[in-house]
């Protein structure tokens, strides 16, 4: 995993740790507030030649989450830098953020001693731990991440511990995704993909089957073998299961889109809309990073994992507009655009959730739609449900995991838009409807059967053009920790 910093609790002070351990950084928290930030503790006061509240009044400091403050002074001899950072009124979000600032200030340091104040551990451990991670297969430049990150609270080490471990479990899941979406396509095929499923299986005691191009082919999935028949590299169908000890409280399946690069087949895109298709599967790297993490977050369902894996690819063998697939189950479906293939493949995988899995919930993960990331940016994923308790539930654990949802409405109006001649129905909404996403998630709702179904499109959350807070450029494995929040 590229996160080299490691996250840690101790007890002491914060400028006596912070001497003990020879860390050339301190950090104290200043809270926001109605009259001004509120300075932190006495023992910082004392070391400094001034009053806290002249320094925060100089540097005009508010206390807002990931403001930092910067002072020298001396500590047991030596000087250390000090850092008075923001951690705003201390939300969950609050702490997040103001983890990842301290994280990337302390980029090229051995070690960072910082207080943290009563709140959401596990977040801070989260935000740190994501700004601190980079993919590289050149060689890095600029200053190696925050080596160690100690961190102090007043209820002590052994009371933050098990908050440590689960902030610090959802981060390595997170940044795998990210490690998955981020490999290059020229590594990264359908078959690369089950073999990095098969060594998460083997860590995280997960049972695993894949089913590859023959197989699929017995079983009907004409979906993922239509969409995979232009590449020289064969589609594959990734199944983990886990199972917790003791018995579960329910059956949860997750599907997601593994399409490991999409040149849009036949219906080439433009050059540019390429360049970024090597995470076009980065809501099966989701699927894949979250069925890892689940024994050792101690989650109590049972849990199904699909990832529909083919690489779309112009060729003379490749599926081509106006052909008539039969996926998994015996629906039809009429390719109007062979671009819109990843609603092929997640059709398949559906399906057979639905036919054989009999899951209390299913939810599917897809960059699925320019449409979605065209009405809601790069910072909300679009949210569709067949069930309300569903959709609410995903909502509260997107918010509270820093990976935000907003429920789009399936319009069953706009079912007309999908009507085929020759099929069942159509790839792609026609007809003037518009409604790109709506259209794509109606898709695939004929598919997921009457049990209760959401639909993540993370287009626009899925990749990011730069660092934001925990948010790093590249892959930002969205939905890893959104899901993980809603299962435990």
């Amino acid at each position: 995993m590229p996160i080299e910093t490691r996250v840690r609790a101790a007890d002491g002070t914060v400028s006596g740790t912070a001497a003990e351990l020879g860390a050339e950084v301190a950090a104290v928290p200043v809270r926001s507030g109605p009259d001004g930030p509120v300075a932190p503790a006495a023992e910082i006061a004392g070391l400094l030649p001034f009053g806290l509240d002249e320094l925060l009044s100089l540097h005009r400091a508010k206390g807002e989450a990931g403001e930092i403050t910067s002072a020298h002074v001396p500590v047991d001899g030596r000087v250390r830098e000090l850092l008075l950072y923001g951690v705003g009124e201390a939300r969950p979000a609050d702490l997040r953020k103001a983890g990842a600032a301290l994280a990337r200030r302390g980029r090229g340091r051995t070690a960072l001693v910082a207080g943290v104040p009563d709140g959401d551990l596990a977040a801070f451990a989260e935000g740190a731990l994501l700004a601190s991670y980079r993919f590289t297969l050149g060689t890095p430049s600029g200053p190696g991440p925050l080596g160690e990150l100690v961190v102090l609270t007043e209820a002590g080490p052994a009371a933050g511990a098990d908050a440590l471990e689960r902030g610090t479990a959802r981060a390595r899941a997170a940044a795998r995704a990210r490690d998955l979406a981020n490999t290059p396509s020229g590594e990264k095929d359908p078959s690369w993909l089950a073999d990095q499923a098969a060594a998460v299986a083997a860590d995280a005691g997960l049972g695993i089957r894949v089913r590859d191009e023959k197989e699929l082919a017995e079983g009907g999935f004409g979906g993922l073998l239509a969409v995979g028949a232009g590449s020289a590299r064969p589609p594959r169908l990734i199944e983990l299961t886990y199972v917790p000890d003791g018995t579960p409280d329910r059956h949860v399946v997750l599907v997601g889109k593994g399409i490991t690069f999409d040149t849009g087949g036949l219906q080439l895109k433009p050059s540019a809309g390429m360049t970024t298709m090597k995470t076009d599967m980065a809501g099966g790297g989701t699927v894949i990073a979250v069925m890892g993490a689940l024994r050792a977050l101690g989650v109590r369902a049972r849990v199904t994992g699909l990832v529909a894996a083919a690489e779309n690819m112009p060729s003379g063998s490749a599926m081509r507009p106006g052909d008539v697939i039969t996926h998994f189950g015996g629906r039809t479906s009429e390719v109007l655009n062979t671009d819109a293939e990843g609603r092929l493949v997640l059709a398949d995988a559906l399906a057979y959730a639905a036919a054989g899995l009999d899951a209390d919930a299913v939810v599917d993960v897809a960059t699925l739609t320019g449409a979605a990331k065209v009405a809601l940016g790069l910072r909300h994923g679009a949210l569709f449900a067949s069930d309300d308790a569903l959709a609410a539930a995903l909502t509260t654990a997107g918010d509270a995991a820093g990976e935000p949802l907003w429920r789009l409405p399936l319009v069953d109006d706009y079912r007309a838009a999908l009507d085929s001649d020759v099929a069942d129905l159509a790839n792609l909404g026609r007809g003037g409807y518009g409604a790109g996403a709506i259209t794509a998630a109606l898709f695939l709702r004929e598919f997921a059967g009457d049990r209760p179904w959401a639909h993540l499109d993370i287009a626009g959350p899925g990749r990011a053009t730069s660092d934001d807070a925990e948010i790093t450029r590249g892959a930002t494995g969205y939905g890893t920790r959104l899901l993980l929040e809603w299962l435990a």
